[in-house]
């Protein structure tokens, strides 16, 4: 017992090959879109793992028994921090899930050598993105583990770089739209999204929410101007009727001075120079 310890420890199971993470800026970034979208979407599961580049070790006492998935999930393991993925410290557990950001340069390895052992490992679903389309017809493409070979998943066509698959093991849509790759939940129809979409998005909905109150407030303000407007009207119109009824009222004494002297009401229409109608007018509103 003593001597099989010494013997695993003597082995070391390097986490890095001193290789870059990707071949390019473009497998890089969507290595980053699927482990950071699919970790943000199992953030609420403790029992499932996502991880992507990092090096899965599937043989004990062996470290040249190693491949390093762009991007994988593992169901029934804890969700934690490792630096390499030991499948026997982990229950035998192996992925579920796996997906290549493939290009012609690693199209060997993701066609012939990994196949075999994602085969070997029980990996049920194996997916492929060529997204600068070099060599896949389309350039997604995704296989079943069925009997222990792996059978191809039905496209969903709609145009050349269009088109989307389902996962069994992740319940979720693999979308090519434009040629540009996305998880979507078909449950709720929305697109997963990474850290920082989902920062943006809350940042546009927090910009949306501030524009509309913003809105609304000179909207009340307009509607306070225009109250404050039609105030001011209605007091000039107020005061202009005042002012009228006080005219009446002084024409009203003059012409009942005049009628009381003696005139009549021709005499005092052309006296106040007033139409005789307006005369008559102002005597039977008196």
């Amino acid at each position: 017992m003593t001597v099989f310890t010494q013997i695993e420890e003597e082995i070391e199971y390097p986490s890095s090959d001193g290789e870059p993470m990707a071949e390019s800026d473009i497998t890089r970034d969507y290595m980053t879109y699927g482990v950071e979208a699919l970790k943000l979407y199992f953030e609420g599961r403790s029992d499932v793992y996502v991880s992507a580049n990092s090096f899965v070790y599937y043989e004990e006492r062996n470290n040249q028994a190693v491949v390093a998935p762009d991007v994988y999930v593992v169901f029934g393991v804890s969700n934690k921090e490792i630096k390499t993925y030991k499948v026997w410290k982990e229950n035998g557990i192996t992925p579920q899930f796996v997906l290549e950001v493939t290009s012609e340069t690693t199209q060997d390895k993701d066609q012939l050598i990994k196949p075999e052992i994602y085969k070997k490992l029980g990996v049920i679903e194996y997916f492929q993105y060529d997204p600068s389309g070099d060599y896949l017809n389309p350039i997604l493409q995704g296989t079943r583990l069925v009997n222990g070979e792996y059978e191809p998943i039905f496209v969903n066509n709609i145009s050349f770089d269009t088109l989307w698959l389902y996962s069994q093991v992740l319940e979720l849509e693999l979308h090519l739209i434009s040629g540009v790759l996305r998880f979507r939940n078909p449950e709720t129809g929305e697109f997963l999204k990474t850290h920082r979409e989902e920062q943006q998005g809350r940042l546009a909905q927090q910009q949306g929410r501030l524009a509309a109150e913003a809105a609304l407030q000179q909207s009340e303000q307009a509607r306070l101007a225009a109250e404050a407007a039609f105030q001011q009207s209605e007091q000039a119109r107020l005061a202009q009727q005042q002012a009228r009824l006080a005219i009446e009222l002084s024409l009203r004494a003059v012409i009942s001075q005049l009628l009381n002297s003696g005139m009549n009401v021709v005499q005092v229409a052309q006296m106040v120079n007033l139409p005789i109608s307006e005369v008559e007018r102002l005597i039977g509103e008196k």
